[in-house]
């Protein structure tokens, strides 16, 4: 894993390797997505805060145990958390723009 460390650009593949599943990819879309609007509702009702975590992760994780059958990336220590993240963003961009079917092919290729 360290090696795919050095940089975002060399975590993504791996990344991208690790959501090949469509399910997975639509949990992860619709728990960053509920994540944001628990953010979003946050000055509003301040609990929504501590929502956020529990939706974005608990669907992305269902998907890694029930339909990738992995583990999350999140867990490879601080880095790859913050890794992670950050490619459940571009993912979700990927995904609303209707490129990340293409990207997992690519990858896969």
């Amino acid at each position: 894993m360290e090696d795919r460390l050095s940089s975002f650009e060399d975590f993504w593949p791996y990344y991208v390797s690790q959501h090949r599943d469509p399910m997975c990819r639509r949990l992860h879309f619709a728990g960053t997505t509920l994540a944001m609007g628990c953010i979003a509702m946050a000055p509003f009702h301040p609990g929504a805060l501590l929502a956020a975590p529990v939706v974005g992760y608990g669907l992305a994780w269902v998907g890694h145990f029930v339909f990738e059958k992995n583990k999350p990336a999140t867990w490879g220590g601080l880095k790859a958390a913050a890794y992670s993240l950050r490619g459940d963003f571009r993912m979700w961009r990927l995904m609303l723009t209707g490129q990340m079917d293409d990207v997992v092919a690519r990858y896969a290729a």
